[in-house]
């Protein structure tokens, strides 16, 4: 069981960032965005059970829990942070997470060889420019697709709601990725 080791506000005043003292999975994100996407998985369950959440998303040793902005978040918090003390470390589950990935290992075989190089050139810009940044806000991004030059990215976590997740951010990405290519025009999905 997780211990929490901080708290942290994200630029998303409706999000906050639970720092803990283990792990909850290696490397494998986990994001829900309403109960039935949860229904599979224990904590997120658990915590879409509390009134005023809107969105999990969990990773390695931080959990980022969004509200609805109509709860206060002192109680929020201490009803949150029962389940994620309760939730199994990641010893326990990393099988499972590993399974879980699922984007990590889909079929690209309909890609062109040039689109191909273009996605690992996208993912190394945005793993060193981009997502260090969202994760040290309590969210990420990762890449659903390429399709007639139109990079699809999907924001989890705080990032998901974020005003400047859907603005700034995105317009920062497009002028990254357009160093690859100049004709790339980025959408969240």
């Amino acid at each position: 069981m997780p211990k929490i080791a901080d708290l942290e506000v994200t630029p998303n005043p409706n999000a906050r960032k639970f720092i803990l003292k283990e792990p909850l999975t290696y490397g494998v994100a986990k994001s829900f965005e309403n109960t039935a996407e949860a229904a599979d998985d224990l904590l997120a369950s658990k915590l879409f059970a509390i009134d005023h959440v809107t969105s999990v998303f969990y990773v390695d040793n931080w959990v980022t829990v969004t509200q609805d902005g109509q709860a206060d978040w002192q109680e929020l918090m201490r009803a949150v942070a029962g389940p994620i003390r309760e939730a199994p470390a990641a010893e326990s589950q990393s099988g499972e997470f590993a399974k879980a990935a699922e984007w990590l290992s889909r079929d690209d075989s309909q890609l062109s060889e040039t689109d191909r190089a273009k996605l690992i050139q996208i993912n190394e810009l945005l793993d060193e420019r981009v997502r260090p940044f969202l994760q040290s806000d309590g969210g990420d991004l990762y890449v659903v697709g390429l399709d007639d030059n139109v990079l699809q990215v999907h924001y989890q976590g705080a990032c998901g709601s974020c005003p400047s997740s859907l603005s700034g951010t995105l317009a920062g990405i497009t002028g990254l990725v357009r160093q690859i290519d100049p004709d790339l025009d980025v959408v969240a999905v």
